[in-house]
């Protein structure tokens, strides 16, 4: 192992601007984290593992330090390979130090005593922990970041060698040890146990499906530490960055587990960022493929379990910081992050919630601000017809269609589907938000014979406005492109023409702000 002695001058090395072939003058800052020492020196950033070694990860001698840095190059290059840039040795001889640059897989240049991972430098206010922070981050970009995240997972590796039920019940074991172990001051022996218990539980509830999921797939090579600090806005995309590359037995988990540190994350915050937590987890299927939507639904009755986890994590990692010395703060919100995690569990009865009207009515915007109150830890799912439509025709939710796949059978089609999948995620637990014109009388008592037949409870909402409007944002939405709907004004005047029938759903006038009409559709809900 690394001595104290040679670590110290190899940081007295890198802390200067000559090492990185800068003027004398420029400032070289030094970053330290539990694992890491980062050099922030000009355009760049380098990051050298510690001599370290724990229960979780082994950074102990210089070959498993390059060995983790190259890892770490690799796998954060899946999602951010502008920020990735290379390798790097510091070398040492009679002469001193030297930084040189190392192809991956090389042979180690004279003298090497260890190793930098080179990155490209980005301005921490772009970091969506700061952006939220700060009130700034927006709801278009938490979108854009779980549909990236989709892609990332159904582009990860395979590996059937990780996952299910024994290797998630070692994680809650291993977690319970270290909040007694690591973090006993705050938390005591009867808390540790209550978690594990309601964890195990859970477990064994549904094993079958985790063993199942695993055996299907869906343990994957996941970035492993997807929350907000690890995103940065760059160009107006968000890049995710630091992905876990030093054990596999943590990044190499069920693709939901991943998600649902992004999820935690946000519904642990306050006001309208924890409602993201549900922009988040809709954005995430909506752009998932037809040949995977049902695994994917099929995987919901998971997720109050992996938030709470997730939270249980964090709960445990800040009351470590504690025992480091941290302030009452810390402990604070260690224990609220438990408290999140107790009430992760509480998922409630779902019910399905139908939301009808014309083109233009504001169907999904309503959707989107009801979906995130119906239900924990994420709220409702939002299954909408336009996705529906693009999704079985593989094609992504903002690619134009042709006019044949808007035909009455290919609508009945879509219709048929809707409701396939409404049934699946009611089965799975969760609350459903079904968004479609259901212009006609059938499709209206479809959705409530669905409810019925799962027993849940059931509401319409019918959403109507003067067609002058209707027309106006049909127009307004049709020059933007940036909605899932392929309606424009001639579809809309053909729907005006409709004998929508006898309504029985509650009807709400649709001229006002989405917010004011979601909020007189949630209190009919309350009712």
């Amino acid at each position: 192992m690394t001595s104290d002695t040679d670590t110290q001058q190899t940081i007295g090395f890198l802390s200067r601007p000559e090492a990185y072939g800068l003027d004398a003058g420029e400032i070289v800052e030094h970053i330290e984290t539990h694992a890491n020492h980062i050099f922030l020196a000009g355009d760049f950033a380098w990051k050298m593992k510690k001599p370290i070694r724990f229960s979780f990860l082994d950074f102990s001698t210089s070959q498993k330090r390059r060995e983790a840095c190259e890892s770490e190059l690799a796998l954060n290059r899946r999602t951010a390979p502008e920020l990735y840039l290379g390798l790097a040795a510091v070398t040492r001889d009679e002469g001193g130090f030297r930084l040189v640059p190392v192809e991956p897989g090389a042979d180690a240049p004279h003298g090497a005593a260890d190793w930098l991972v080179k990155m490209k430098r980005f301005d921490n206010d772009g970091l969506l922990a700061r952006q939220e922070d700060e009130g700034r981050l927006k709801t278009s970009l938490v979108e854009d970041l779980a549909a990236r995240v989709a892609s990332f997972h159904a582009g990860a590796e395979v590996t059937r060698d990780f996952g299910g039920a024994t290797a998630f019940a070692s994680i809650v074991a291993d977690n319970a040890h270290d909040m007694l172990e690591k973090a006993g001051s705050t938390f005591s022996r009867d808390e540790a146990e209550h978690t594990k218990a309601q964890c195990d539980q859970l477990i064994e509830r549904h094993c079958r499906l985790m063993d199942n999921r695993r055996d299907a797939g869906w343990v994957r090579r996941c970035h492993g530490d997807l929350h907000l600090g690890n995103v940065v806005e760059i160009d107006g995309a968000p890049v995710i960055f630091d992905c876990i590359e030093f054990n596999e037995n943590i990044a190499c988990i069920d693709v939901l587990y991943d998600l649902a540190f992004l999820l935690m994350d946000l519904s642990f915050r306050e006001g309208e960022t924890a409602l993201l937590a549900n922009r988040a987890l809709n954005a995430y299927f909506d752009h998932i493929a037809e040949a995977d939507i049902d695994d994917m639904i099929g995987g919901l009755p998971l997720v109050p379990l992996f938030v709470a986890v997730r939270a249980v994590v964090r709960a445990k990692v800040t009351a470590m910081q504690v025992e480091q010395g941290g302030d009452a703060k810390l402990r604070e919100r260690a224990r609220a992050f438990f408290d999140f995690a107790m009430t992760s569990f509480e998922t409630g009865k779902p019910g399905l919630v139908a939301i009808g009207g014309l083109s233009g009515t504001g169907k999904s915007t309503v959707a989107k601000v009801l979906a995130p109150r119906l239900g924990r830890p994420a709220g409702a799912l939002h299954l909408r017809t336009d996705i529906i439509r693009k999704r079985l025709f593989n094609v992504g939710p903002l690619d134009r269609l042709p006019e044949e796949a808007y035909a009455p059978e290919v609508g009945a089609r879509v219709y048929a589907e809707m409701f396939r999948l409404a049934g699946h995620a009611l089965e799975a637990g969760v609350s459903v938000v079904i968004d479609a014109v259901f212009a006609q009388q059938e499709e209206r008592d479809r959705a409530a014979e669905l409810a019925g037949r799962m027993g849940v409870p059931f509401s319409g909402l019918w959403l109507e406005a003067d067609p002058a409007v209707l027309e106006a944002r049909v127009r307004a939405r049709s020059e933007k492109a940036d909605d899932a709907s392929d309606a424009d004004v001639a579809v809309l005047r053909r729907q005006l023409a409709y004998d929508i029938g006898t309504l029985d759903w509650h009807r709400l006038d649709a001229a006002g702000r989405p917010e004011e009409i979601a909020a007189r559709g949630l209190d009919t809900l309350t009712k």
